[in-house]
């Protein structure tokens, strides 16, 4: 074993293993009583070390461990630098909120079952280990692993739900497709290497062919994003993630889906980074920019569209990947153009987009287990009423869409206002980018970004407002009570990053910035301590200052008009009155908006997109058939995409299997004969070529 620079870094990755293998031993023995509570605590603590892991690299102490016995051919390399060290924090982070969270959502939802408590620490284990994987053998080995147990997860409650079972294939088929062409791509890469270790990639990348470069570019791209949910390789994100139980949907979304972007800038910037400063890999990062311009936009009106509350969650995780594939693109391609103060900017917007991402929908997705643990439902067309039942949720909840909607003083709103600082800067017309294909993408990503964000704030408004502040439509949510403990304690966890990722993002800008240096070289492209200012461009933003004049603003409104109508009732006897309801009565749950009724306004803008299928059936009275009875209306919006796309596939791959029933009689004579007449037609194609 081949051990250097034992420092922090290394006792936290190192405790987080130990920790890990001890947790799911743990999970194995103990009575199911208290297994819950202690896997909790142990992946709580499997977290914890991988956040001290994580900021120790960020703050420069680098760890280098080989084991060559361990694999055969390769070994095992782990090495974590600043750019694996931000995801490893990420990670760990994440999983501290939901392993609290699972304490009290597991023992209540029949969870605490042996292989789903063992498999738990492994996940989160897993998802530690990749960022500081150093070889191409540890990396697919502990890809798989996560893929592995991720699946595991999503199938913890397969005997309860039909759904869960497909969700589950769809996940397995997709994720393996995805590590397959991961596997493609880096074992391209390692053939023209001396061995498959990083270090050795990136000396080979100086004579790498260009094709062979484009091709182990898009190769890992596919992959990588496949993981992330990138449009059009997303159909197993919102089918998982609903299907999962809650505190795993909050890791898979908030940061499984993070480490496919890790993998896009660990091969695209770091083992070719020679490449990315050529104009023949331009392409490259066009590429990325459009798929993340695509899957931003289709991803938030699918959102806008659904009434189920976890899966609008899901598709949400699409729309951020693609905004954090948006700052990678136009990263790549202002290095390509030689703008490095822009490439810093934009990479610097999308890692702290990820950062923020996994802060909001952490929250999110361990409310909406909330909701779930307490109303059984996770339809917002039957949901309402929450706000009086679950204060505690409610609130939370209302601070990640906040955060989601990317308005101040949102968690998200700095890392987009800084994500199209950078593309503005970029257009000709603010003197930045000359090349044709920039000045007419440039553009375009603005334009994604700002309908991106303001069908975001109509989607989060549908789900927090006919979710939580409308009436009761249902029986399911008039019975509901709060979460107990652990829960809420999850949850506030989650929303205490959220507030302070949003009012002093400052915080984290070193780490951003150092993880950004060491990807593009060069100094800092943000500084400050309160105010964030640009480094190379003109541009300042102080959350907190902002955050403080809303809130003024807001107390003086709210004051001045109670000061004005004071004075208009000095000497005017008061009486109560009911409010004019145009003759219609007490308003009631059936005249309010649902989450169906709330989005169709958009679906029309919208209709040649996402292409809705609707039904009416109207029916009417024996007696007459003027006379109505009832009417039901009916609206499905079904992913385009999966429907244009995957349907073709499936139906081709189910007719191969229809002939291969066919040829499979069940003859001996027949098995023969298929045998005889291939090594024919082999022997005759070899007499062909030779």
């Amino acid at each position: 074993m081949n051990l250097t620079a034992l420092n922090l870094t290394g006792v936290g990755l190192g405790a987080a293993v130990v920790i890990g293998v001890c947790t799911a031993l743990l999970g194995l023995v103990l009575p199911s009583r208290a297994r819950p509570a202690a896997v909790g605590v142990g992946t709580a603590l499997i977290g914890a070390a991988g956040v001290l892991a994580g900021a120790a690299a960020l703050a420069g102490r680098s760890f280098t461990v080989a084991l060559p016995g361990v694999l055969p051919l390769s070994g095992v390399e782990f090495a974590l630098d600043a750019l694996g060290g931000l995801f490893v924090a990420v990670t760990g982070a994440v999983a501290v909120a939901a392993s609290v969270f699972a304490i009290g959502y597991a023992r209540s939802h029949g969870l605490g079952a042996r292989g789903v408590q063992v498999v738990f620490p492994l996940f989160v284990l897993a998802m530690l280990l990749v960022p500081a994987a150093a070889s191409v053998g540890t990396l697919l080995v502990c890809w798989e692993l996560m893929a592995l147990t991720s699946l595991l997860l999503v199938l913890a409650e397969h005997r309860q739900r039909r759904e869960v079972a497909a969700a589950g294939r769809w996940y397995a088929v997709m994720t393996h497709l995805g590590f397959l062409a991961i596997l493609t791509g880096l074992l391209l890469f390692a053939a023209h290497a001396t061995d498959d270790s990083f270090t050795a990639l990136r000396q080979a990348a100086q004579q790498l062919p260009p094709g062979v470069g484009g091709a182990v570019f898009v190769a890992t791209l596919i992959g990588f994003g496949s993981k992330a949910g990138v449009v059009p390789l997303h159909a197993w994100l919102p089918r998982a993630h609903p299907e999962a139980p809650s505190h795993v949907s909050a890791l898979m979304s908030a940061a499984m889906v993070n480490l496919g972007v890790y993998g896009i800038i660990r091969v695209g910037f770091d083992l070719l980074g020679f490449s990315m400063l050529g104009a023949g890999a331009r392409w490259w990062w066009l590429l990325v920019l459009g798929l993340g311009a695509v899957s931003a936009v289709y991803g938030i009106l699918q959102a806008a569209m659904s009434t189920d509350l976890k899966r609008l969650l899901g598709y949400s995780t699409t729309e951020n990947m693609g905004l954090v594939l948006v700052g990678l693109g136009a990263a790549g391609l202002f290095a390509s153009l030689g703008q490095a103060a822009l490439a810093g900017l934009a990479l610097g917007a999308a890692l702290l987009h990820v950062l923020n991402h996994a802060a909001f929908k952490s929250l999110l997705f361990l409310a909406a287990g909330s909701v779930l643990h307490a109303t059984g439902t996770r339809d917002l067309d039957a949901l309402g009423g929450l706000r009086t039942a679950m204060p505690v949720t409610t609130g939370l909840f209302g601070l990640g869409a906040l955060g989601a909607s990317a308005l101040p003083p949102g968690t998200a709103f700095v890392s987009e206002w800084l994500l199209l600082q950078a593309l503005i800067h970029g257009l000709p017309s603010a003197g930045g980018v000359t090349s044709t294909a920039a000045a007419i993408a440039m553009p375009l990503a603005v334009a994604a970004v700002a309908l991106t964000a303001g069908l975001a704030v109509a989607t989060f408004v549908k789900a927090f407002g006919v979710g939580f502040l409308a009436k009761p439509r249902s029986a399911a949510p008039e019975g509901a009570r709060e979460s107990p403990v652990a829960m809420l304690a999850g949850m506030g966890l989650a929303g205490l990053a959220c507030v302070l990722l949003a009012l002093l993002p400052t915080l984290v800008v070193p780490a951003v910035s150092e993880a950004s240096g060491f990807v593009l070289g060069g100094g800092p492209a943000l500084s400050g301590e309160l105010t964030l200012r640009l480094v190379g461009v003109t541009g300042a933003l102080s959350p907190l200052l902002l955050a403080v004049a809303l809130l003024v603003a807001v107390v003086l409104a709210a004051g001045l008009t109670r000061v004005v109508t004071a004075r208009r009732r000095v000497g005017v006897a008061r009486r109560s009155a009911r409010l004019w309801d145009c003759g219609g009565g007490p308003l009631s749950a059936r005249m309010e908006y649902t989450a169906t009724s709330f989005a169709e306004p958009l679906q029309r803008v919208f209709d040649d997109v996402v292409a809705p299928e609707t039904d009416v059936d109207v029916d009417h009275h024996e007696e007459s058939r003027y006379l109505v009875r009832a009417v039901e209306y009916r609206r499905r919006v079904p992913d385009r995409i999966e429907r244009r796309l995957y349907q073709p596939v499936l139906g081709a791959v189910a007719g191969w299997g229809e002939v291969g029933r066919r040829l499979a009689t069940g003859s001996v004579h027949r098995y023969l004969g298929y045998g005889f007449y291939t090594v024919c037609a082999a022997f005759m194609l070899l007499a062909v070529i030779r």
